[in-house]
């Protein structure tokens, strides 16, 4: 589907093209980004690192989710490569991840 006339998305990409080619030690991965952001929990009974919930809520949204539902539907369904790769724990007693439910997005970006 073509971005619509208003869209930014365009200029982006054309402003991307003109810069030179930016190696991987100057730009900082996702996840060390995301590292960065304060975590507002008080640390007693967290179960998911916030760079995880904050890496997991931008793939679903850059997979298409536009609600918290969706994103969290995201999540749940999410491949397994991906999970690795943004370090959702593995659950230690079932062949799967620990993932945030949608109570915990809502309540971290609501922060």
């Amino acid at each position: 589907m073509p971005a619509d006339a208003s869209s930014l998305i365009p200029p982006a990409l054309d402003q991307l093209r003109e810069k030179p080619q930016a190696g991987p030690e100057e730009v900082p991965g996702l996840l060390e980004r995301l590292a960065e952001v304060p975590d507002p929990r008080d640390p007693r009974g967290v179960r998911h690192r916030l760079a995880v919930v904050l890496a997991l809520t931008a793939c679903a949204v850059l997979a298409g989710a536009t609600s918290l539902l969706a994103v969290s539907e995201w999540i749940a369904d999410a491949p397994r490569y991906v999970l690795e790769q943004v370090g959702a724990d593995p659950d230690p007693l079932l062949p799967r991840r620990v993932l945030p439910a949608e109570t915990t997005v809502r309540r971290l970006l609501a922060r």
